[in-house]
């Protein structure tokens, strides 16, 4: 499978460590049941079940077809670029299922990717484990042009993507990480402030939007439990921390350590090993 139940720092069931995926509805049988017959193109008259026909059509498409180009003709298939300091080739421009707008799929030539060229159980592309990452079209040509040149690069206002994202990568490419809230919305919560997550603890590491959800999201690193990341999301790096210790949650989820708590939970995060 793909994950544990949970996606992004989401818990939506639990199951053993890569055992669970998401699919559509559509794409899934009972067990055991009478499935609907369809004839399989190219096998003569011979009916089979529905999910054979299926199974016969995506084996015919291995991956998702990819544009040539990105809307803006400046990204194309098969072109070596650098993203967040990782060089690659593009193997996949086009829509995604995980977030809106145009997206570049990377099959990495240097440092680590998050998957193979399949996410959430939907195959882009092809590439050796751990060596694919997807970028935000529009976010991948900033940098590139902020790297080749002193040119400012554009940014749509037709963009799906939060355009304050958008406009701090295209400011701030150079820096690591991208810039943060200093507060949430409603000030309740501050960057390294510590809190609790569904029972576990950890620090704020970023405030702000994200590029695979709407709304004000708060980056953790997590002290006393396993995470999904390392701050990296999607190939865009929020904050850093250690691999295995970052999560992303909504205000709304977390509460604030109580004072008194605050010196054995930094004894915790002390012990904690990483």
């Amino acid at each position: 499978g793909m994950h544990d139940g949970s996606v992004m720092g989401i818990p939506y069931f639990d199951c053993p460590v890569a055992k669970g995926i998401f699919a559509q509805p559509a794409q899934l049988f009972p067990s055991g049941a009478t499935t609907p017959e369809a004839s399989v193109p190219g096998a003569g008259n011979t009916v089979v079940p529905m999910a054979a026909a299926i199974l016969a059509a995506e084996q015919r498409h291995a991956t998702l077809p990819s544009k040539k180009q990105t809307s803006d003709g400046f990204i194309s298939t098969g072109q070596e670029v650098e993203w967040v300091g990782k060089k690659g080739i593009v193997r996949y421009i086009g829509d995604v299922k995980f977030a809106p707008g145009e997206w570049v799929g990377l099959e990495l030539t240097e440092g680590k990717g998050v998957h193979d060229g399949s996410v959430m159980g939907i195959s882009y592309f092809d590439c050796p484990a751990a060596k694919g990452l997807f970028a935000p079209a529009q976010l991948l040509a900033n940098d590139m042009l902020l790297d080749s040149a002193t040119v400012e690069a554009p940014i749509s206002a037709k963009s799906s993507l939060p355009r304050v994202v958008a406009v701090r990568a295209a400011e701030d490419q150079r820096h690591a990480t991208l810039p943060s809230k200093e507060r949430t919305v409603d000030s309740f919560l501050s960057l390294g402030q510590q809190v609790e997550w569904s029972g576990k603890k950890g620090i704020v590491r970023y405030i702000g939007d994200v590029s695979f959800a709407a709304g004000e999201w708060v980056g953790l690193e997590l002290t006393d439990a396993k995470g999904m990341h390392d701050g990296s999301v999607m190939g865009i790096p929020y904050f850093e921390c250690p691999l295995a210790k970052g999560v992303f949650a909504l205000p709304a989820q977390l509460s604030a350590v109580p004072t008194a708590t605050k010196d054995a939970f930094e004894h915790d995060r002390v012990m904690t090993p990483v």
